[in-house]
């Protein structure tokens, strides 16, 4: 056994207790306000003018899974652009019919509009694709107009909490406002309740199954950038901030892992104690529906989930989706049970209120390296 696979070894216990509090404090490298913002631009693509370019950069701080970014942007004129899916950047063993690259790609149209009309134009969507892995998915026509006050910071601050969410219940009003930014679309099940046990039970079960899943291991292992470099290079996936690996724990994971460690048992292991303690936290669950899982539906739900998450941190609300449940198949079959017909989950948010929020650390990529002409 040589050095490095004896540190490993010695220290694997404490490598993967995300944001656990006890451990000291890690050296702060601040990579998002290094590699991103408009004032970092290199190269504007030709084919955009300034608020088009502004604009999908507000675009691109939507979330997706593993932080996978599956959009691109053609662009057929400066006021007209066809939002699509990219397929390098499906992740088919945990989402094998492209149900989440559709809620990704919602986030980013919520958010392409807000900014839109923060600049002054009116946006017109045409849902274009006629199956869920079609290519072109979604037609813009901006449309110059007057200019509305949106709070892009919202846009800029909105961040996945992952860690110490508190147990105190929403308070009505903050539900109700929830709720209306989804249409009505959303229900609220408060820690403690039998639903939320059902909820809490299903995540932790439906996790241990993908964690001993090769395939679905190897297709995350493909997004998590321990080290700063690949980060650097790729400005996408799952970093160490990211998944809230600070302290000593962060600074071991970014010098001696590396992606292979993500198919051992002791990273499997880790992972699962780390979802039995989350549930435990927190003011219980949210969970979005839609009427249908046609690509009409599942880009407006994709649509409202982010204009409710635009406004979790004025309340000091943390939002943390866990989607295990719903990728699995014996998820989906207790989720459909415990379900009136007709009612479709297709966001189970982990929620609580946080007594200080992070700032958000996740990276994106440069607006020119996802436009096509």
């Amino acid at each position: 056994m040589d050095r490095r696979d004896f540190i490993k070894k010695s220290m694997a216990s404490v490598t993967l207790i995300a944001g656990s509090g006890m451990l000291l404090p890690s050296c702060k490298k601040d990579l998002r306000s290094e590699l991103m913002g408009i004032d970092r631009v290199q190269g504007k693509p030709a084919q955009l003018d300034n608020d088009g370019y502004k604009i999908l950069y507000y675009a691109s701080l939507a979330p997706s899974g593993h932080n996978s970014q599956p959009w691109f942007v053609k662009i057929i004129s400066k006021t007209q652009w066809v939002i699509g899916s990219d397929s390098d950047r499906w992740l088919l063993q945990v989402d094998g019919e492209n149900r989440e690259t559709m809620l990704a790609l919602g986030a980013f149209i919520e958010n392409l509009a807000q900014a839109a009309n923060a600049f002054g134009y009116a946006v017109e969507t045409t849902i274009i694709a006629k199956e869920r892995f079609d290519s072109d998915v979604v037609k813009i026509d901006l449309v110059k107009s007057k200019a509305l006050n949106i709070p892009l910071q919202r846009i800029l601050t909105r961040r996945t909490v992952r860690s110490h969410l508190l147990s105190k219940e929403l308070n009505a009003s903050d539900v109700n406002d929830f709720s209306k930014s989804a249409d009505g679309h959303l229900s609220y099940f408060p820690v403690g309740t039998e639903h939320a046990d059902f909820i809490n039970k299903a995540e932790v079960d439906n996790y241990t199954v993908q964690s001993e899943n090769k395939k679905a291991m190897e297709e995350l292992a493909l997004w998590i950038r321990f080290h700063d470099d690949k980060a650097r290079k790729f400005r996408d996936g799952l970093t160490v901030d990211g998944m809230e690996i600070s302290g000593f724990a962060g600074w071991y994971v970014s010098h001696f892992m590396d992606n292979k460690d993500v198919m051992t048992k002791a990273f499997s292991d880790k992972g699962i104690e780390k979802t039995k303690k989350q549930v435990t936290e927190g003011a219980g669950w949210l969970v979005i529906t839609s009427d249908g899982n046609r690509v009409k539906d599942l880009i407006e739900t994709g649509r409202r989930f982010q204009r409710m998450a635009l406004t979790a941190r004025e309340k000091m609300i943390a939002i943390h989706p866990m989607t295990q449940v719903l990728e699995e198949k014996n998820g989906q079959k207790h989720i459909k049970k415990e379900h009136e017909a007709g009612v479709i989950p297709q966001f189970m948010l982990r929620i609580g209120y946080l007594n200080k929020y992070p700032d958000s650390v996740s990276l994106r990529r440069p607006v020119e390296w996802f436009v096509r002409s």
